[in-house]
């Protein structure tokens, strides 16, 4: 038999496939050397200048504290005026991010000093917040519990979002002041997304009408963005590689260091735990509202839910029409059915059964539809009025247009004319009067003042009688002054 001759591999296609294997290698480093150079941001981080920075802003007296209070007084009449562009100009003055930010820089760091002095200017800046809230809300008018701005309702109870918004933010923050430069747009755009001021203006106002749930909801959101900022501060400056403090007392090194660990431990465990129930809180309030708007569905019928977080209940009041039971029954079995809502219960109120519902929750769903009602005569009457206004309008443009011809073809002496209503006010009668002036230029400026007048005179007349009034004034405009009018006032004959 013929021995098997071992096969040669082809040169030239072994070179080839190196060749495109040296190419690939080098695209792939090239994207991730840009990706390096796009997304990195130790090279330009100065950490001494950022740990002073943060020092600076950590004190807490003299201009800060005047600052803090008249940010307070702004908030406070933000949230009870319900404008939230007087919230936002609140949050762009506080000066309560210094103390959070000290306080994740300083267990990252482990300087117990910094951690001191932030926790403790921290606490006097939350105090002077509440006591001025407070007081602001005893002098003005009291709002009732029932009757709460907005403003005031959004910050009573955390959300999935907060959190985020808060992580988020401490990062765009800490990152904002480690480079070399401060970054003022970014570090006032944080002051408003992560709105400390505002939850504490919120349970300023708990305290103020003695409700003990609206000041631990606020305060309970306060803490939220409190601690995911001085969070995510503590996270950047570990990636970043801030210097850590060193003690020549190596005992108190091994001692601030724990303390500095368990501090970042204790926080950063509640906080993952509140992170989660919030998501799960959120996952399944998301999973009612799916239900409501993919099954509860009937001709005639229109549903008004409420979920209750803390009851992990869904109230839907349906008015209108009324459901059959056999629908209502398979509108809870597909409930049921729902993975997230596993642990929860639907509760359908209509026609009698609706009385034996809680009258809170009655009462809340007939407020919404009045308000919602009066919301949309509202703007009823709005387009109406404006509809009304555009066919005024375009009848006074129809007119003009066709006086202007009739103008233009019975005094062939003039060689322009415009229209606008003069309102005016008698001081002593108070009365008001509107005066149609109309405003014309001669062709031939040599024409005789005695020419003019008449031929004004006529026009006045012929008006008068034309659009049935005698509430016409006609002015001229002469040529050789062609920055000032001849308001010239023609009485009737």
């Amino acid at each position: 038999m013929e021995s098997q001759q071992p096969q040669q591999e082809d040169p030239q296609l072994e070179s080839s496939l190196d060749s495109n294997q040296q190419r690939i290698s080098g695209i792939w480093e090239n994207i991730m050397a840009f990706l390096h150079d796009l997304l990195d941001i130790r090279q330009d981080s100065d950490r001494d200048e950022t740990i002073e920075s943060v020092k600076k802003d950590i004190s807490f007296q003299g201009h800060n504290a005047w600052i803090l209070i008249f940010s307070v007084f702004v908030a406070s009449i933000g949230l009870y005026a319900d404008s939230t562009a007087v919230v936002i100009g609140a949050m762009l003055i506080s000066p309560l991010m210094g103390p959070i930010v000290g306080m994740g820089l300083g267990t990252a760091i482990n300087d117990d000093t910094m951690l001191r002095r932030s926790w403790t200017n921290l606490l006097v800046m939350v105090v002077l917040s509440l006591f001025t809230a407070t007081l602001y809300f005893v002098i003005m008018p009291t709002i009732a519990f029932d009757d709460m701005t907005p403003e005031l309702k959004a910050r009573t109870y955390p959300t999935i979002l907060d959190v985020s918004i808060a992580i988020f933010g401490g990062l765009a923050l800490i990152v904002a002041k480690a480079k070399k430069g401060t970054i003022s747009n970014a570090i006032a755009g944080v002051a408003i997304a992560t709105a400390l001021m505002p939850p504490l203006c919120t349970a300023g106002y708990g305290i103020a009408i003695l409700n003990i749930s609206v000041f631990s909801g606020a305060m309970y959101l306060f803490c939220i963005n409190t601690v995911f900022i001085a969070l995510a501060t503590f996270l950047v400056c570990k990636l970043l590689r801030f210097p850590m403090v060193k003690y020549a007392n190596q005992a108190k090194r091994k001692r601030v260091s724990r303390l500095a660990s368990l501090i970042g431990l204790l926080v950063l465990l509640p906080s993952i735990y509140l992170f989660y129930e919030l998501y799960k809180d959120q996952v399944k309030e998301s999973a009612a509202n799916t239900f409501i708007n993919q099954y509860v569905d009937y001709e005639g019928m229109r549903p008004d839910a409420d979920w209750n977080g803390e009851t992990q209940t869904l109230d839907v009041v349906m008015v209108g029409a009324p459901v059959p039971d056999p629908i209502i029954e398979e509108w809870t079995k597909k409930f049921a059915q729902i993975e997230e809502l596993e642990e929860s219960q639907v509760r359908f109120y209509q026609g009698s059964s609706i009385l034996n519902a809680s009258n809170e929750a009655v009462e809340v769903v007939q407020e919404e539809l009045i308000d919602k009602l009066r919301l949309i005569q509202d703007k009823d009457v709005r387009i109406a009025a404006l509809e009304d206004e555009l066919r005024r309008l375009n009848e006074q443009n129809k007119n003009f247009d066709v006086v202007s011809e009739e103008v233009r073809l019975n005094y062939p002496q003039v060689a322009s004319i415009s229209y606008a209503p003069s309102v005016s006010k008698d001081f002593i009668t108070q009365q008001m009067d509107t005066v149609s002036e109309y405003t014309i230029l001669f062709k031939d400026t040599t024409l005789s003042t005695d020419r003019r007048v008449e031929i004004k005179k006529r026009m006045e007349s012929w008006l008068q009688y034309r659009l049935k009034t005698n509430k016409i004034q006609i002015n001229e405009i002469k040529r050789s002054l062609t920055t000032a009018m001849d308001s010239v006032k023609v009485s009737a004959p």
